[in-house]
């Protein structure tokens, strides 16, 4: 199966492990260094898909770069995986960067150049779709990306009927969430963290919040709640889960990796279409995809801890766990 996946792509500046954050005039030594990787959703989730076990070459990447050093490293580092990349260079801008604090035991703070994301056009990628004709398409994040945001429903539209369509926003640039919501009706699978599931349907209850997005024409609502677990619901069922207990270094790239581990089982059962996918098999997902995305957390980076020996490490140690705490209706 292919996967077309298109969104951000970012240059991750990391320092991890830091005892405070620096007052003005104060220097703070970074005791793991400041680490220069690749980010992005879309970066993140095209490598966790090798990582994990998919082949390079069928999977297209496709985002917006500048005409630098940061977009070369990008480039680079994308085809030393073996995807096929498909990155849009525009001079005179720079590419995306974002510096990445992480003060231990304390949440990340992202400090964002938007950069060259928000260039990426319309026609690049539906001329992909329209010749590669994927099995998939990966969103990954809308948000940043100027009028392929303001023209998504129209992307999805002209790949939905022949592709299972995934969607993973961000936090709006210079725009508020109702961009999305046309949308919503050309889209399979929808991943959000609890904070972006309140902003986008301004219900705090994660429940209520899925179903509105379910009304709009979502087939699966996927919420992440962080150490909390995550929340999935289809107009058959829903699944409580609690979250892999596992010794957090830095919490960047949870996310992607959680995404990349349902598209990995799907691809691993061979599903066409959302409704036929079984509660038991989506079970076994969001467990995979839990590891997958507890496994990002281990190392500096959005992707050096994900391999597939960790993750099955993970759910060796702690399935049963996990299933006795699962919470599941069906309706």
């Amino acid at each position: 199966m292919k996967i077309l996946d298109f969104g951000i792509l970012v240059v991750d500046l990391i320092a991890a492990g830091l005892p405070n954050i620096a007052d003005p005039g104060q220097v703070v030594f970074t005791p793991r260094g400041i680490k220069t990787r690749i980010g992005g959703h879309a970066a993140n989730f095209s490598i966790d898909e090798v990582k994990l076990g998919l082949e390079g070459k069928n999977i297209i990447v496709i985002g917006a770069v500048g005409d630098d050093v940061f977009g070369r490293f990008i480039e680079d580092t994308l085809s030393s995986y073996g995807l096929d990349v498909r990155l849009e260079k525009n001079e005179g801008v720079d590419t995306s960067k974002n510096l990445i604090l992480v003060v231990k035991g304390e949440d990340r703070r992202f400090h964002v150049d938007i950069g060259a994301n928000i260039m990426l056009s319309v026609k690049h990628i539906t001329d992909v779709i329209k010749t590669e004709k994927p099995d998939i398409i990966y969103v990954g994040a809308t948000g940043w990306l100027g009028e392929v945001d303001d023209n998504l429903k129209d992307i999805l539209e002209k790949g939905s009927e022949n592709a299972i369509t995934f969607v993973d926003p961000i936090a709006p640039y210079r725009k508020n969430w109702s961009y999305i919501l046309p949308a919503f009706e050309h889209i399979h699978i929808f991943h959000c963290n609890n904070i972006e599931a309140n902003m986008i349907t301004s219900k705090e209850d994660i429940e209520e919040s899925a179903i509105e997005i379910l009304k709009k024409g979502v087939q699966m609502v996927l919420i992440t709640l962080g150490e909390k677990g995550l929340y999935a619901r289809t107009d058959s069922w829903s699944i409580r889960m609690n979250a892999f207990k596992v010794d957090t270094i830095d919490p960047t790239g949870a996310g992607d990796a959680f995404s990349a581990g349902i598209i990995y089982k799907i691809i691993e059962y061979g599903i066409r279409r959302i409704e036929d996918l079984s509660l038991d098999k989506a079970v076994e997902m969001l467990i995979y995809a839990s590891a997958s995305g507890a496994s990002a957390t281990l190392k500096e980076g959005t992707t050096e801890g994900v391999d597939k020996k960790t993750v099955n490490e993970i759910i060796e140690e702690q399935k049963e766990k996990i299933l006795a705490s699962l919470k599941i209706e069906e309706f």
